[in-house]
């Protein structure tokens, strides 16, 4: 009897190095730190990581994009990765996001943004800005909601209600130190934030990740999402907008994302992913990747063609 195939895991791909770091001075004094990938002058997507994470949780559409010949700007939000701990809340969100947009951009220049759960309401906390009308072409919002965060989730197995929302708030909120990662720690994430599917390769990316973020920033930012209400930033995000979902999701459920399609001015896709938990970037990568890149094409590439010609014609007549 022959002995079965050991299973073998895969090779872990090695992190996107940038090709610039730059500095971004926020609004309150803040040093924001942001990573540029591939080359100069390409089309330029923006990216926001959410609550816990960092630039790393993009690796994927990171590689991606850049191989085929865009701009990927990703940057920690203050407290996150290595942007030091600063004052929090939903103004210096949008102060962020503007100071990036101005470090990183040249003046005028469209990008396609994109921003998960804690990144996705960055840009709904951003979309009345000045910096955000002169460069969003178009935004990616995934695994986010903008309002009644703590009062949705399913993380805890009750009936919705105030105790449900009551002890889904301490939870999430826990001051106890996350620890190293270990089997326990995955399994908890992965029950918390990703499908019942999700590889291991991909539970292990995450809690790696998200175990990194310091206490105090974790608990700081549970508090300000817990109060959270960006019901008037959807509606001044008037760029055209693609939204998407797992069906899996506890943090941040399905709900959130067909509330903000309805309420979004140009809400071109809703998008739900079935089987895949909170972490989309992750967890369904191409799926993310392939939405952004048309994004780029139809909302920057093509709208630098149309205005190059634009231009030409102009000179023609003239």
């Amino acid at each position: 009897m022959s002995e079965p195939t050991p299973r073998r895991e895969p090779t872990p791909r090695p992190e996107p190095i940038p090709r610039r770091e730059l500095t971004a001075l926020s609004a309150d004094g803040s040093r924001i730190h942001v990573e540029v990938h591939g080359p100069e002058g390409a089309p330029a997507v923006v990216l926001a990581h959410g609550w816990t994470c960092s630039t790393r949780f993009w690796a994927a559409q990171i590689r991606d994009l850049a191989a085929d010949g865009c701009r990927v700007i990703a940057y920690d939000q203050r407290g996150h990765g290595r942007t030091a701990p600063s004052a929090v809340g939903v103004e210096a969100l949008a102060d962020d996001l503007e100071a990036v947009l101005r470090t990183a951009l040249a003046p005028g220049e469209k990008a396609v943004l994109g921003g998960h759960s804690m990144g996705g309401m960055t840009l709904m906390a951003a979309a009345g800005r000045p910096a955000f009308a002169e460069h969003a072409a178009a935004v990616l919002l995934c695994s986010t909601g903008s309002s009644r965060l703590v009062d949705e989730s399913r993380v805890l197995p009750l009936r919705p209600g105030r105790l449900r929302t009551r002890l889904t708030g301490l939870v999430l909120g826990a001051r106890a130190p996350m620890g190293p990662v270990t089997a326990v720690s995955r399994r908890i994430l992965k029950y918390a934030t990703m499908g019942p599917g999700s590889a291991p390769e991909r539970v292990d990316a995450c809690a790696r990740i998200v175990h990194a973020c310091p206490r105090t920033t974790r608990v700081a930012w549970s508090e300000v999402l817990a109060g959270l209400d960006l019901d008037a930033g959807v509606r001044e995000l008037k760029a055209p907008a693609v939204v998407v979902a797992g069906t899996a999701d506890r943090l941040t459920p399905a709900v959130h994302a067909r509330r903000l399609a309805a309420a979004l001015p140009q809400c071109r896709e809703l998008a739900e992913l079935a089987g895949v938990g909170h972490m989309t970037p992750v967890e369904a990568p191409e799926a993310i990747t392939d939405r952004l890149r048309d994004l780029v094409r139809t909302y920057v590439t093509n709208a630098e063609v149309s205005g190059a010609e634009a231009e030409a014609e102009g000179k023609r007549a003239v």
